[in-house]
């Protein structure tokens, strides 16, 4: 007879967070906890069972208190972007209105394929007392609610209705948030009931396990494909995407262009493949890009795509490529190995570059093809390095990371998100550090600034060596989300935030005067309904919080400001006004597709929208 399987009785609280404790993962020989701990704020929709599970666990599984869900979500995407999606945090909000405040940070780990825990609370399974507190009662259909909003979010979704379900539920978790192709956010519903239940679980479930992330070799077939469209090609290009970060190729991307001499290109997510000083690096290219990537994107027949989602910011909708020009994308991610008729190489990227760089032999372009880009790379550098020079000349987000770039440790971690500073970073930023610039563009999310330093912060002090999280930040998205300066000095996770304040939302009025629009409650200044427009004060307000604060009123005081910052033990916050009109990054971008009026009394807004509609011939069309 077999032997009967040993059980212990736990509720599914105590479940989850026993199972999660035992979850181990493999990183360079390393054996460390695959989730690092999470970020919660505790309601009556969690309060009781999954909190008193957590503080049996607190050692194990640190346990952040957020201020904010939202931000909370975003910390924990920036904490798992710091781990190349190696590692993850959960977090837990109260069934409701906290719960929702997850949407967005969901949304952002879902666009930037990032892996990420949601325990959150739900009604009463026995529906006994319903409505309950913060019910939405749908009448015809009383199995919805809010949680079933992050179904579109997700890219796994459970909600559990019986302690037994998280034996197939945890496990299946934990496999979409490693596979580096259904990478992203991992939902998992807690009605309030359910929590407490008890059950008789295997004792063999939460043994101690081991993950490790899986390589998908390519089919040789598809890698003998590519290889010989490659060696057809007179002006073939790499794009480095994130992906190449999180496959941790990207040694062997450069040791493939190096050995081929192909020039190098760099996706938003892509920034920091290479160094800035490296000769093949020839730039950020798109929308927000550089002109010497994008001279060389439309002049090139072969377009090598590796770890990249090729979104429209990439490819300027499609219009930075030639028409006749062919794509080989290889990627983890079916989905993305076949954007627009490429020709897909599915598989991981560091496999599939050493398997191709094989197939290729000692392939090489003309000679003249590689010069031409870093010809034009040199002459991308002298324009940065004036448009980042300060003197008699309003200030601006280029010449403020001019400064930062002079002063910063090569080892120093760059986070932006929404607004200008994406562009302004991604165009103006030189990198010292392979893997240091967290640009979030996948989502475009403001308030993912301070909360994203915050879990960079707390990523980077799990034993890697002391560096500095340094954000860029503008004013609209500091009033949008602020409170992670309490949390970082609560927690003693120093960051460097850079406050640059243009009045308002001024890349947004940008797109709304170059596309002929008046400019219409965008700035302060420009909003109908604001009389008495004023100034925020933004250093008291971070004084408040309990972080060193100053306001400066030029490049040169902010490098004076940046280098007390650096020396300093606690969060320092650095304001600084620019001109919401002057000092943009004008050279470097591509056609972007935005919604324009057809039919428009305002005669500048048809003249914008016909200038605007003369680029569309060069648009690829493709599926």
């Amino acid at each position: 007879m077999s032997k009967p399987t040993e059980t212990i009785r736990l509720t599914t609280a105590q479940a989850i967070i026993r199972y999660l404790a035992a979850q181990y993962i493999e990183i360079d020989g390393i054996k460390t906890r695959v989730c690092g701990g999470g970020f919660g704020i505790f309601g009556h929709g969690n309060v009781t069972c999954l909190g008193e599970a957590l503080f049996d666990h607190k050692e194990e599984l640190p346990l952040y208190r957020g201020q904010n869900e939202q931000s909370m979500g975003f910390a924990a995407a920036a904490y798992s972007k710091y781990h190349l999606r190696q590692r993850f945090m959960f977090c837990t909000a109260s069934a409701g209105p906290g719960t929702a405040n997850l949407l967005t940070s969901a949304a952002l780990a879902h666009a930037n394929r990032l892996p990420m825990l949601l325990l959150c609370g739900d009604t009463f399974l026995t529906r006994l007392p319903d409505p309950v507190l913060q019910q939405l009662e749908h009448f015809g259909n009383p199995t919805l609610g809010v949680n079933d909003a992050f179904k579109s979010v997700s890219r796994y979704w459970d909600r559990i209705t019986h302690p037994a379900q998280i034996l197939q539920s945890l496990p299946a978790a934990m496999a979409t948030m490693l596979d580096p192709a259904d990478c992203g956010p991992a939902f998992v519903g807690l009605p309030q009931d359910v929590q407490g239940w008890a059950y008789d679980y295997p004792i063999s479930f939460f043994a101690e396990k081991t993950h490790r992330i899986r390589r998908q070799s390519p089919d040789s077939a598809e890698v003998q494909d590519a290889a010989l469209v490659l060696k057809s090609a007179k002006r073939p290009v790499i794009i480095a995407g994130g992906g190449v970060q999180y496959a941790k190729a990207v040694k062997e991307m450069t040791a493939f262009a190096e050995k081929h001499q192909i020039p190098v290109i760099e996706t938003i997510a892509g920034r920091a493949n290479l160094l800035a000083d490296h000769p093949l690096n020839i730039g950020p290219v798109g929308v927000t890009g550089s002109n010497s990537a994008n001279t060389i994107a439309e002049q090139a027949d072969v377009i090598l795509s590796v770890g990249c989602r090729l979104q429209d910011f990439t490819t300027g909708s499609w219009t930075a490529f030639a028409l006749d020009a062919q794509i080989i994308s290889l990627n983890a991610a079916r989905h993305d190995a076949g954007k627009h008729q490429s020709l897909p190489i599915v598989g991981d990227a560091k496999l599939g570059l050493l398997d191709l760089d094989s197939a290729l032999g000692e392939f090489e372009p003309p000679t003249e093809w590689t010069k031409s880009a870093q010809s034009e790379r040199k002459k991308w550098d002298a324009y940065v390095a004036d448009n980042v020079a300060h003197g008699n000349r309003p200030n601006s987000y280029a010449q403020a990371i001019g400064v930062v770039n002079a002063l910063c440790d090569p080892r120093d971690r760059i986070v932006a998100a929404a607004g200008g500073l994406p562009a302004e970073v991604t165009a103006n930023w030189r990198t010292l550090g392979l893997g240091t610039v967290d640009v979030e563009f996948g989502f475009s999310c403001m308030g993912y600034e301070i909360a994203g330093g915050w879990g960079a912060r707390i990523a980077q002090a799990e034993g890697e060596p002391e560096q500095d999280t340094i954000v860029f930040c503008g004013d609209g998205s500091y009033l949008l989300l602020n409170s992670d300066v309490y949390s970082s000095v609560l927690t003693g996770k120093k960051m460097i935030l850079l406050v640059l304040d243009n009045g308002g939302f001024a890349v947004i009025n940008k797109l709304q005067n170059n596309t002929g629009n008046e400019s219409f409650n965008n700035l302060f200044a420009d909003t109908p309904t604001v009389p008495n427009a004023f100034g925020v004060d933004f250093e008291a307000h971070a004084r408040s919080m309990g972080a060193n604060a100053e306001t400066v009123s030029n490049p040169a005081e902010l490098g004076d400001a940046f280098k007390r910052a650096k020396s300093a033990d606690k969060t320092s916050v650095i304001v600084m006004q620019v001109d919401p009109y002057e000092g943009w990054t004008t050279e470097g971008h591509t056609w972007w597709e935005v919604g324009t009026p057809h039919i428009t009394d305002n005669p500048k807004v048809k003249a914008a929208h016909e200038d605007w509609e003369s680029s569309r011939p060069k648009q690829r069309k493709g599926v």
